[in-house]
């Protein structure tokens, strides 16, 4: 597999930038009283997030600002594609569960793809809070990061909504549907 870029050309960067811009100006309910120019300023200190964000948007995950930690001083980056971002779609939860299918295996995993990307899987906690800010998964699923007890059983945790509510279901963790995939968490 070939190593993701670290930094993007300033093409990239620009057309990138034009994109996180709109979407954080479209979607204000999602960042209050944050101000672009504060997320800009954080962006231009760590490039290197710009090359995860544009991994991001590469794959369909429409990336936006959902927060900001006061205690670390940074910016909380989420998928907010209205379904599950659709280049990370039909993966099963991890490497052991890729690797315990005998056959139909599919190409790869949500947590390998999130670390390929640079990013995180949702916690439970993190999904609950972004189906706060709007309604995302009404056809599609998302993998969370699942707790090591379920793991251990051989299972794993996804989300969605339907008929306005969320719900957090398991699974084999070696499942894997077109219609699931996996939404990430980026810290700038």
């Amino acid at each position: 597999m070939a190593q993701p870029q670290e930094y993007l050309t300033d093409e990239q960067q620009r057309t990138l930038l034009e994109a996180l811009k709109q979407r954080f100006e479209e979607n204000e309910q999602r960042h209050e009283k944050m101000g672009w120019d504060n997320v800009l300023l954080k962006l231009g200190e760590n490039p290197q997030k710009l090359a995860v964000l544009h991994r991001m948007e590469e794959t369909g995950g429409e990336p936006d600002v959902i927060g900001y930690e006061t205690e670390t001083g940074m910016f909380l980056f989420c998928d907010c594609s209205k379904e599950s971002p659709a280049g990370r779609r039909s993966l099963c939860y991890d490497r052991a569960a890729l690797e315990s299918r005998k056959k139909n295996k599919p190409e790869n995993s949500a947590v390998d793809m999130a670390a390929e990307i640079g990013i995180e899987l949702l916690t439970e906690e993190q999904y609950r809070t972004l189906q706060t800010l709007g309604e995302f998964d009404l056809k599609t699923s998302s993998w969370l990061e699942t707790p090591e007890a379920i793991r251990e059983r051989g299972g794993a945790i996804f989300g969605d909504c339907r008929y306005g509510q969320v719900f957090v279901y398991h699974n084999g963790a070696d499942s894997y549907y077109a219609a699931r995939g996996f939404r990430g968490i980026l810290k700038v």
